[in-house]
């Protein structure tokens, strides 16, 4: 069986006041898995829980998110996450606002013919 991608979804998230770095890499992720309704596990009849799903999402300080807790976004599957640098942090006020970006991958092991 070889890993083979099916998708890839991008999505956006912030913190206004809180400079949460995890509550704005958690909406990155919201936003790019609820923009659409992935129907290839039910297309293909491949079990939603053998779908692997790796997001990685950029954001200013990457050690301040808790990964754990970003994993939680995906309803299902087999699921990584990973922090990079990345998104932005901005001034706003004299407070911060944490901006947060993520791409996520859908795949499944498969077949491949010869």
């Amino acid at each position: 069986m070889a890993k083979t991608q099916f998708a890839v979804e991008m999505g956006m998230g912030t913190d206004l006041r809180g400079a949460d770095y995890t509550k704005a890499a958690r909406r990155a992720v919201h936003d790019a898995l609820h923009r659409n309704s992935l129907t290839m596990a039910d297309a293909f009849g491949f079990p939603k829980d053998r779908m692997i799903v790796d997001i990685r999402v950029g954001v200013g300080q990457p050690d301040k998110v808790d990964l754990e807790a970003v994993k939680l976004e995906a309803p299902y599957g087999q699921v990584t996450a990973e922090a990079v640098k990345g998104g932005a942090d901005l001034e706003n006020n004299g407070g911060a606002v944490i901006v947060a970006n993520a791409i996520i991958t859908v795949s499944f092991d498969v077949e491949r013919d010869a």
